[in-house]
């Protein structure tokens, strides 16, 4: 997954996301259960379940000590509920923790880029495109924890730079957004794909496309961190491949 380095790096997110939980949480008061099966001598599945309502997806990370640091292995949406992380280190501890997200995404756009290799004008051009950065002016502020519309990004314009890249523009209207996501479907998938993690206050953001992006939707989403689950661990066992 394509992510800026800052957002990996966060690690808080305690303030939930504001829908009501379906049903009442347990008596830890943490509405996702998560449990990590060590199916294969390097390989952990992780599954989980969540009782809130409202929420657009879930964050997997993993760390290999209970405190972290914790590092993002997929975006999942709403629907998915299982995750599996292969060939690990043998003989080590991994940690897991699942957050749910929540957050309006933008009206979808359409974009077609033209493939292939670089040309000549994409290399006069530069990259300063690409560089993530605040150009918008003041705008109405709403939450993004409480599920108003309100505050989805509008106005997402994608704008071929290059062979192989957009730069996304949007309006911002969050005021306490953990970040953005950039979504992709490309042409013929049926979801929307988290490709790339924005920090706040950022409305304007290049993205380098994969082939199978050249014809793809694209949405921005102001999102905030819900509350973690509890943490699930494993230790893998020795290298199948050791004799």
């Amino acid at each position: 997954m394509r992510v800026s380095i800052l957002a990996l790096l966060l690690v808080l997110g305690l303030a939930g996301c504001g829908s009501r939980p379906a049903t009442r949480p347990a008596a830890t008061d943490q509405p996702i259960r998560l449990t990590a099966t060590l199916v294969k001598p390097t390989e952990v599945t992780l599954t989980w379940r969540d009782t809130q309502r409202g929420v657009a997806g879930h964050v997997v990370e993993f760390a290999t000590a209970p405190r972290g640091p914790y590092t993002v292995l997929r975006f999942a949406p709403p629907g998915e509920t299982t995750f599996t992380h292969p060939d690990l280190m043998p003989q080590t501890s991994f940690y897991y923790r699942v957050r749910a997200y929540c957050g309006p995404a933008s009206r979808p756009i359409d974009v077609t880029v033209p493939g292939g290799r670089p040309k000549g004008s994409d290399a006069q051009r530069g990259d300063d495109w690409a560089t993530p950065r605040r150009i918008g002016g003041p705008a109405d502020r709403h939450t993004v924890r409480d599920g108003s519309a309100a505050a989805a990004p509008t106005d997402l314009r994608g704008t071929v730079m290059a062979s192989n890249g957009i730069r996304f523009t949007w309006t911002d209207h969050s005021g306490d957004e953990d970040g953005y996501l950039l979504e992709s479907r490309p042409s013929g998938r049926p979801d929307f794909q988290v490709v790339a993690v924005i920090d706040p206050d950022i409305d304007s953001f290049g993205l380098i496309t994969l082939p199978e992006e050249r014809v793809a939707s694209y949405r921005v989403r102001a999102f905030a961190y819900g509350r973690s689950s509890n943490l699930a661990a494993q230790k893998t066992g020795a290298d199948p491949t050791d004799r």
